[in-house]
């Protein structure tokens, strides 16, 4: 009995070692799978995002849009394409869909607006006065875009012209140290960072395409029309044509950047002259009838009054 009951013993304790084994593998097991799978919905979560998730969706949805409206609207070679490609570069946009985004902008902000007013104007519905402000919303929504461009471009060439005597200044006097042209555009580039980041950020551009591989001029006058100056383009032109005929560089640019520091000293006496024309609608409008009340209201009231 003695000898059942400790061979007894020895099984239970053998089944017992045995199974407390095969859970702890199948427990490693479990706990590695576990760690690869969470691994894996991170690196998909960090890099690709899961393809049934709504984000997923959505993104791949907006991508095909983007890329139909890039295939059947911004890569024709039409004339108004290639303008309004030149208005977005000119506005900051080199991003080559940006053609395709100002559409898509354009069509949902048209859509949007003349829905907003159909359902919020305050009007009957289905009168006619009600059909004529969603057609305004629309029109409004589908020009919105297209003036925003526009005072964009505006601001950006006023900071270029407003920076491009300085931008002269600098290139004579990194001339004068010694530098070449490119160094010159290199380090003007980095001086004029704080105070005219477009203009810079032009600047740079030219010297990445020198650095590719264009000549100067070539570089030069894509500057000129990114930054549409006729001040620039001049400055090309003044450029190739010292290279050309061997003449001094640095003369050449003495002689234009004294010439551009007139034209700016020109601009702001224009201005300055033409204040009190500006001004004298605004006097007329607020500031005349305060006066002419002030001195007539006390004689009317004596009028009114019998006070002579």
């Amino acid at each position: 009995m003695t000898f059942l009951s400790d061979s007894t013993m020895v099984a239970v304790l053998v089944f017992l070692a045995a199974g407390t084994m095969a859970f702890c593998v199948m427990a490693l097991v479990r706990v590695k799978s576990s760690v690869k799978r969470r691994t894996a919905d991170l690196g998909a979560g960090e890099g690709q995002p899961n393809s049934r998730s709504l984000r997923h969706s959505s993104m791949k949805a907006a991508a095909r849009v983007i890329e139909y409206t890039q295939k059947h609207y911004a890569d024709g070679g039409n004339e108004e394409t290639k303008v309004l490609r030149r208005r977005l570069m000119s506005a900051g946009y080199y991003d080559p869909k940006a053609v395709a985004y100002f559409f898509l902008c354009r069509t949902v902000l048209a859509i949007a607006l003349a829905t907003l007013v159909f359902f919020f104007a305050p009007t009957a519905p289905g009168s006619p006065v009600l059909w004529m402000f969603t057609g305004v919303g629309g029109v409004a929504g589908y020009l919105g875009p297209s003036l925003y461009l526009d005072n964009r471009i505006k601001a950006r060439q006023d900071e270029h012209q407003q920076g491009f005597p300085d931008f002269l200044d600098l290139l004579v006097v990194c001339a004068d140290a010694g530098l070449s042209m490119e160094a010159s555009l290199d380090r003007v580039g980095r001086e004029l960072g704080d105070s005219y980041p477009s203009l810079t950020a032009n600047i740079h551009m030219a010297n990445l395409e020198i650095r590719a591989g264009r000549t100067m001029s070539e570089a030069l006058e894509h500057l000129g029309d990114r930054l549409g100056l006729e001040e620039a383009r001049s400055f090309a032109t003044l450029i190739q044509q010292s290279e050309e005929l061997g003449s001094s560089i640095t003369e050449a640019l003495r002689v234009y950047s004294d010439d551009m520091r007139h034209k700016r000293l020109s601009r702001a006496e224009e201005k300055a002259y033409s204040l009190p024309a500006k001004l004298s609608v605004p006097m007329m409008v607020c500031i005349f009838p305060v006066i002419f009340v002030v001195i007539l209201l006390p004689v009317a009231v004596r009028l009114y009054t019998g006070s002579y």
